[in-house]
């Protein structure tokens, strides 16, 4: 059953569009179609506004936060190797939210500033700003949230990385104008004062963690400050909140990946925040916690495995940095000897040496065939990651 909306619903101001294709390049009947009037959001001020929602929704909540906590201490232990992997996981469930889809070894490819893959590089460039979001996490504000942009869209100065829009931007609809869009944000006049409001309310605490955050994602993606990558900035917010608020300290739980498995209800639950309720997107995060969490418990328990059977093939002595290559694997799964000399603090002769123990065991196999600038990847690892993509698969198509 819906809550009675509890919520200040947004507010609408008619504006004027005359579109900037010039006139010859835009046929008349759709030049007439997109020019004139049309009406903008303007986002209720929501700093100091109590959040009131259902006591069926804050129970749901609140279990998701329990089980988030639990999952974060279960891995605190082994932070190293399962932390950068679950970011990644995070970041690519969340690019494939807006489309972005490429597969494990493309993205650890592109790590390497390998390969040509324009989404894999975009997913790795929302790696960064993942990772900003949890770096900031102590400094939340305005310019922590430009920093996020800034390294998601470091390659697509079209877009102004690091700034506010300036420009009028909607969702749907055509690319001449606004008129026949699903949604129209704020006019960018509203942006800074907007965004320095919901920071106000993003550095409160005496909201329900999870509550905070998913409050916050829906006021940000209404705002979409920035004319690209609101979506994937959003949710990287999210992780901010939830590591500035501690019920994470040591992982990035991949919340993203379970909300690909009902982008429908994702984003009706956006919608339904627009008009007044925020109990859907409440509800949508706290389930996708569980979904995530159960997908990265099995992400863990397959590179566990596989991390403990290389034991029984690698043959070296206790102390080779062959086994340290081995962990270095988990989290990097596609490597080269100067990764192997840099991460590792190798010489070159021990990080040939420990690659060639690794190719022998079969826990790598080269796949360039080339003499030199080889490059060798692990497919247990790779094959754990595309699973898990896999798992968070899309079941319903995003609009």
């Amino acid at each position: 059953m819906a809550s009675d909306p509890v919520w200040p619903a947004l507010t609408w101001e008619q504006l004027n569009w005359h579109p900037t294709v010039p006139d010859e390049l835009v046929p008349r009947r759709v030049r007439d179609r997109h020019t004139g009037d049309y009406e903008a959001a303007v986002p209720p001020r929501i700093a100091a506004l109590d959040v009131s929602l259902p006591s069926s929704v804050l129970a749901m909540a609140d279990e998701a936060s329990i089980e988030i906590a639990r999952l974060d201490a279960e891995l605190g232990t082994d932070v190293a190797p399962f932390s950068a992997l679950l970011l990644r996981s995070e970041s690519t469930s969340s690019s494939q939210i807006e489309n972005l889809t490429s597969g494990a070894r493309a993205i650890a490819l592109a790590e390497l500033g390998e390969g040509e893959r324009s989404n894999a590089t975009q997913i790795v460039a929302n790696v960064h700003a993942m990772r900003a979001a949890v770096d900031l996490a102590d400094r939340l504000d305005g310019d922590a949230v430009l920093a996020m942009h800034a390294a998601l869209m470091e390659h697509q100065p079209d877009h102004e990385p690091g700034r506010w829009r300036r420009q009028q931007v909607w969702i749907g609809g055509s690319n001449f104008g606004p008129h026949q869009a699903v949604f129209v944000p704020p006019h960018h006049r509203h942006v800074p004062a907007a965004m320095g409001d919901l920071i106000e309310f993003v550095r409160r605490d005496d909201v329900p963690v999870l509550v905070h955050a998913a409050v916050a994602h829906a006021q940000f993606e209404t705002i979409h400050p920035f004319t690209d990558g609101n979506g994937r900035t959003g949710r990287a917010l999210v992780h901010s909140i939830l590591r500035a608020r501690h019920l994470t300290d040591h992982v990035t739980v991949p919340v993203s990946a379970g909300l690909l498995t009902d982008t429908d209800g994702y984003f009706d639950a956006l919608t339904a925040y627009r008009a007044g309720d925020p109990a859907p997107i409440v509800t949508s995060m706290a389930e996708a916690a569980f979904t995530a969490i159960a997908n990265g418990r099995q992400l863990v328990r397959d590179l566990t495995a596989a991390r403990e059977r290389w034991n029984g093939l690698v043959d070296a002595r206790r102390d080779a940095v062959a086994w340290r290559l081995a962990d270095l694997l988990l989290r990097q799964p596609v490597i080269n000897a100067a990764i192997v000399r840099h991460d590792l603090g190798a010489t070159s002769a021990n990080a040939h040496r420990a690659i060639r123990q690794l190719a022998e065991a079969g826990v790598i196999t080269e796949f360039t065939g080339k003499r030199r600038t080889r490059l060798w990847q692990c497919g247990d690892v790779l094959a754990a990651l595309d699973d898990f993509a896999a798992r968070a698969g899309r079941r319903t198509p995003a609009r």
